[in-house]
């Protein structure tokens, strides 16, 4: 389950400093990325099934302008991602990397 609060939902409130916003298709790059910063999202733990190509997930929003800036960012779905990821990644890299940006018409 996904989200900051583990409801399957990309929302935050002032519990989530780390601002688990962005709502993002996971890539073989991104995930190799992720953890080559520290945050292996691939591997099983308990509590946790470990993320693959093609599952979705709540990303830290400066994680994702992270991987965006390193040529990594991996796919969004705007629809599923919060409002709030515009104060801290610029709304046309999130719309250039929309799924769903033809929803938005």
């Amino acid at each position: 389950m996904t989200g900051f609060f583990r409801t399957g939902c990309c929302e935050t409130d002032e519990q989530d400093v780390g601002r688990h916003v962005v709502c993002a298709q996971m890539t073989k790059e991104f995930l190799a990325f992720s953890a080559s910063r520290g945050n292996d999202l691939s591997t099983p733990r308990p509590g946790f099934a470990g993320l693959r190509p093609g599952d979705r997930w709540c990303l830290c929003a400066a994680r994702w302008k992270e991987a965006f800036d390193a040529g990594v960012a991996p796919p969004v779905i705007l629809a599923a991602t919060h409002d709030s990821a515009t104060e801290i990644v610029d709304r046309t890299a999130l719309l250039a990397h929309a799924l769903d940006v033809s929803s938005l018409n």
